[in-house]
């Protein structure tokens, strides 16, 4: 299990509560990373490597889904994280979007959007460095006496 990813992710969520949760939350919503059930530390660290990877696979086009698609993408993932490490979950644990409140549905795309933040960055550093070939890194080699000596003439 990746602490840091699923911390970032935990961190976000709590950010996404406090922000859009009307009145005042549960505890279970707002408890720190270090007190946290390790089947959902496991989960957030899952669920932050599946936006991570979309954002990166993507070259960072996922900026352009609207916020209910990167909520709903975070969602699904949440769920089936639910369904991974709880038998029989609750039905408001595995709700569909729609059926979810407004704050969860808000938590979740802010949550996307910070990972998706985080992901771009590693994208713009990535997409900034040279492409190296390995015949360029060599200048003094013969391309055309190596192909001959390799057999390829």
């Amino acid at each position: 299990m990746q602490v840091e990813p699923g911390r970032v992710f935990r961190e976000a969520w709590i950010a996404g509560v406090t922000k859009h949760y009307p009145g005042e939350p549960k505890a279970s919503y707002i408890t720190p990373w270090d007190d946290t059930p390790e089947w959902e530390q496991a989960s957030a660290a899952a669920v932050y490597e599946q936006v991570r990877a979309f954002t990166e696979i993507s070259d960072g086009n996922t900026a352009r889904l609207t916020r209910e698609q990167k909520g709903r993408f975070v969602a699904t993932c949440w769920i089936a994280q639910i369904y991974k490490h709880i038998p029989d979950p609750k039905p408001a644990y595995v709700a569909d979007w729609a059926d979810m409140p407004e704050w969860q549905r808000e938590t979740d795309s802010d949550i996307f959007e910070h990972i998706e933040k985080q992901a771009s960055q590693t994208i713009a550093t990535r997409q900034a460095q040279p492409v190296r070939h390995p015949h360029l890194l060599e200048p003094d080699v013969d391309m055309a006496a190596t192909r001959s000596t390799q057999g390829y003439d």
